[in-house]
Formats: C-alpha cells, structure tokens, sequence
C-alpha cells in the first residue's frame, strides 16, 4: 500500500526551494488533476481518505478543477503505465498515493518536464515531483492512552502490514501512549506482509480476540478488523477513518489523516504558478492527522483528556518518544529526557517494551 521506507527521508517538516512551475495553463481553462489509488474506494480506509482529499479539491475549486482518478492500480508496471497515460491526457499536476508508486511516479516525470508530481508517502524528489507523508505515529500515541484507559485485560493487539519504519513507529507510539496511562499493558503483535486483504486482516484480528485482546488498532487497508470487533463485542481503534458505520459499538476512538487542505494548495499552486518541489511531513499541528470520532463507550473524562492531549501534541508540548525508552529485548533506545530525532523517527528499526513480537523481515 504504501511502504514508506523513508528511513533516508531527513526531518522533511517544510517545503524546500526548488524549480519553480512552469506553463501554468490560463486561467479560463480548468486545471486537470490526476489522483491514482492503490485499492478500491472502499467506505472507509486509506484510499477513501485521498478520495475525500480529491473531493475536498472540487469543493474548494469549482470549476477551475477537473479531477480525474484510477483507482484499484497495482505497484509497479501497471501504476507506471496508469500514470503515464494520465500525463498523457493532459493532467497538470497528478497525486500517487503509494510508496510502491514512487519510482514508476519518478520514471514517468521525467518523460514529462512541465507535469507535477506529488509521491505521497515517497521521500524521493526530483524538479517536478515533490514528496509528502503524514505522522501518522502522533495520532498512534493519543489512541494508545484511549485503549490504556479502556481495557479490562491489559492486552491490546495489533495487526500490521509490514514491518517498515512507519508501521513499527505507530505500533511503538501506540505502546507507548497505553502504558504511559496503564503501565501493566502489553500489545500483540500479528504481521500480515499485506496493505490490503480484508480476510486475512479478519482471520489476524480473531486470532488476538483469542488470545486476551479486549481493545485492538491495526494498520492494514480495510474495515476488517474494525467490523471483527464488532462481531465479537470487543473493542477497536479506527485507522484512516472514522468507521463508526462498520463498528458502532467497537470503535472507541479513530486515528485519522486529513489531506483536503495539502491537496488543495498543491493544486492551487499548480494553478498560479508558485508550485515547486520539495518534501513535507505534518502531524497534528498541520491539520494533516487527527483523532476523535469517539464512540459511545468512552467516558467524557477520557475524552476530554484525549483532546487536550492533542492539542499539546500539536504545541509541541508532548512529543511519544521521550525518554527513557527500551526496545522489547530490554537495550536502553532513548535516554531518559531526551527525544527522537525526526532522522531518528525515520529510521525506526524496533520495537519498544510492551511489545510481544518480533521484527520480521
């Protein structure tokens, strides 16, 4: 879906200078925008959230936008040649929401010197593509006190894509965030070595529900394991969506990220002329990752301390890996009173104490 091996990505929190755009189209003509999706636009899940992104462009714009998009196109060929033949059409400026379509999002721009790029969840740029990724990891920390305060057993699960840096940060900041409220707290951990596989996300989720788990997150595709709580009366932590509809009764709290307002300045520079490349990576304080969409069974006390939390996080104020942090195998990671680097954060190979599992590669 989108490995972000950005372990080379370096503190990308800002716009760098680079080649300014060119041949803007006129300003009576609608700028043409592009947006490939790696899976179906499901009800809920990382795609519907680029998709509500695109919408929100449409909203903003009228009819200076016309948007276009592929949706369910596989990494690699078939994303290089869908993205081809978006530039091919005419398309301005064209959003690839996929790590596995950072390359095949490089080979074609540089067929196509006056098309924008952006490579969402790439870190690689070039003159006409530009980078961009969300930390995802702040959202993470603020469920993970959600789950500390509400579950019974003091087991949580977790079932994960692949164990790339961006997967072991949520499920390090999600550890973090339910001990520094429950300290007896363990998470289980079941790696799927997939984006998208809505029964084996189902099969991962039961098997935890088996073994303790009350309260699970997850970093797949789908609302598989949302709906699997729903099932078995247990609860979950919503990711990209707010999936209430799927889980009504399970989902206590949902991590979500926000890419209307990005989208619409990228292709509003796209349009004036002032779009250039570089990289950017926002959290809360950007507007670009949220929690809330609590559900009913999360007591106001909590909820309340959750989103003053939030609003620390996004002062800067409360930061998930400050020190004193150890990894599962009990070798010291962050000295106490000192914080991760965002190069440090990138390069997250372990995973930290609570955690019952292993780093598979």
């Amino acid at each position: 879906m989108y490995k972000n091996l950005a372990a080379t990505l370096v503190a990308a929190c800002f716009f760098l200078p680079a080649v300014q755009a060119q041949n803007s189209k006129p300003a009576t003509e609608p700028i043409k925008a592009g947006f490939v999706y790696v899976s179906p636009i499901t009800e809920a899940g990382w795609t519907r959230q680029h998709d509500e992104g695109r919408k929100a462009v449409e909203r903003a714009l009228g009819d200076q936008v016309k948007t276009t998009f592929v949706a369910d196109v596989a990494e690699g060929a078939d994303a290089e040649r869908v993205i081809r033949d978006l530039a091919s059409q005419g398309h301005q400026i064209i959003f690839t929401p996929s790590f596995g379509y950072m390359e095949p999002t490089l080979r074609v721009a540089k067929d196509f010197p006056n098309v924008k790029f952006e490579s969402v969840t790439g870190f690689k740029t070039a003159p006409n593509v530009a980078a961009s990724n969300a930390r995802y990891y702040e959202g993470r920390y603020l469920a993970g006190i959600a789950a500390g305060r509400m579950t019974q057993t003091n087991v949580a699960g977790y079932v994960a894509g692949f164990p790339i840096p961006e997967v072991l940060q949520g499920i390090n900041a999600f550890t973090l965030g339910m001990r520094s409220v429950n300290p007896k707290a363990q998470v289980k951990v079941v790696w799927l070595n997939a984006w998208f596989d809505p029964p084996k996300e189902r099969e991962a989720a039961m098997a935890l529900f088996n073994q303790d788990v009350d309260v699970i997150a997850f970093h797949t595709g789908s609302t598989a394991v949302m709906a699997a709580a729903q099932e078995r009366g247990k609860m979950a932590v919503a990711y990209h969506s707010d999936m209430r509809k799927t889980g009504p009764d399970a989902q206590i709290i949902a991590v979500t990220h926000q890419w209307g307002d990005y989208y619409t300045a990228r292709v509003k520079a796209a349009m004036n002329g002032t779009w250039t490349s570089g990289s950017v990576w926002g959290g809360v304080k950007d507007g670009m990752i949220r929690v809330g969409d609590f559900g009913p069974k999360v007591p106001k006390k909590v909820q309340d301390e959750i989103l003053a939390k939030q609003k620390r996080v996004g002062s800067g104020q409360l930061k998930p890996f400050v020190g004193p942090i150890s990894d599962n195998e009990g070798k010291e990671v962050v000295p106490a009173g000192q914080a991760l680097s965002d190069a440090q954060i990138l390069q997250m190979n372990y995973l930290v104490q609570g955690v019952l599992g292993r780093v598979t590669r």
